[in-house]
């Protein structure tokens, strides 16, 4: 993937440390938390992520590693067992629905070892690695099927499903079915739009 310099980001400097910690401690709180108490639980959410709109649901476990950054619209249902690797904005629209064990990275590593890797230790800030962040977009009325990772930079289009286990490294149009590893549209519900696209 083709990044530029102002990709680059520190993700080990004390101020990203401290709020990884804070979001440990919020995300772990959350989990223990009964989950009948829904009070509790969504005081934890407003604490814990940048927007929270109303009638959000998410399932035990959960993983962030900012909370801060992820923003979640109206009508939103994040099942179990999801990761969200927040370096830059997950931004989550209304009547999202998001199946268990979907993954959703807004970073990455350059793939040449020569960018990826920082040689020389008087150069290095705090790893010895660089690491790019792009943000990811889901828009309204979106369905992400079960096992799914999207890749830094993708926006998921309004309408649109994407298929049980498929690798969203591009992003999909509105209104449409798209599946794989990589991720393609299969299938768009306009049949006019469908047949200009077979």
């Amino acid at each position: 993937m083709y990044y530029e310099a102002s990709d680059l980001l520190e993700t080990a400097d004390s101020d990203t440390l401290k709020q990884i910690a804070r979001t440990r401690k919020l995300t772990r709180e959350y989990y223990f938390s009964d989950h009948e108490d829904t009070e509790k639980r969504t005081a934890i959410l407003h604490e814990l992520l940048g927007g929270v709109g109303e009638n959000v649901a998410i399932d035990t476990p959960f993983y962030c590693d900012h909370g801060k950054n992820i923003f979640l619209g109206n009508d939103v249902v994040i099942n179990m067992n999801c990761t969200f690797v927040d370096n830059k904005p997950i931004r989550i629209g209304d009547r999202v629905l998001i199946a268990s064990n979907v993954q959703i990275y807004t970073s990455s590593h350059p793939v040449l070892p020569q960018e990826r890797l920082v040689p020389d230790r008087r150069e290095r800030q705090t790893t010895f690695f660089r690491t790019y962040a792009r943000p990811v977009v889901i828009e309204d009325n979106v369905w992400i099927g079960g096992g799914c990772i999207l890749l830094p930079g993708v926006t998921i289009g309004e309408n649109s499903v994407i298929g049980a286990g498929s690798v969203v490294n591009r992003s999909v149009p509105p209104d449409c079915v798209a599946v794989g590893v990589p991720c393609r549209v299969i299938r768009y519900f306009d049949t006019d739009r469908e047949r200009r696209h077979s």
